[in-house]
């Protein structure tokens, strides 16, 4: 008999970032700033609202799951089977805000898929850090 692993792995990145949540929720809702550090999306801030984001090399299906306002956004992640979930989670500090993007969901023989998150989403977030400093 074989036993058959029910572990997923997360892309984790976490950092202090110089502005108020509310600044950064912008760029994490607003469909036309999304475009601009991340991908083409038809996204809503509405729970149960389904949208993609699309790229020269496909799309991915997504859907909200959680909004709680300047502090966490959650939605589905789906793209080449994958069943993911990307959680935002926005906290106040001192010097403006802890910035946590949590992947999570990738199954043991995914290992493609989960490589290229933990690349691919630090050079978002680069992006976005140029979009947080452009925009007021």
């Amino acid at each position: 008999m074989t036993k058959t692993s029910t572990e997923t792995l997360s892309v984790v990145v976490e950092r202090e970032v110089p502005f108020p949540p509310e600044k950064i929720w912008r760029a994490l809702t607003q469909p036309h700033l999304l475009e601009e550090w991340l991908m083409k999306n038809d996204f809503k801030l509405a729970v149960d609202h389904r949208f993609q984001f699309r790229a020269d090399w496909g799309s991915v299906d997504c859907q909200v799951m959680a909004v709680e306002p300047n502090k966490t956004l959650s939605y589905t992640w789906g793209a080449y089977g994958l069943g993911s979930v990307v959680t935002w989670t926005l906290t106040p500090t001192n010097s403006g805000t802890h910035l946590r993007m949590e992947h999570s969901g990738f199954r043991p023989e995914q290992q493609q898929a989960y490589h290229g998150a933990r690349a691919g989403w630090p050079r978002f977030l680069a992006a976005l850090d140029e979009v947080l400093a452009r925009i007021d």
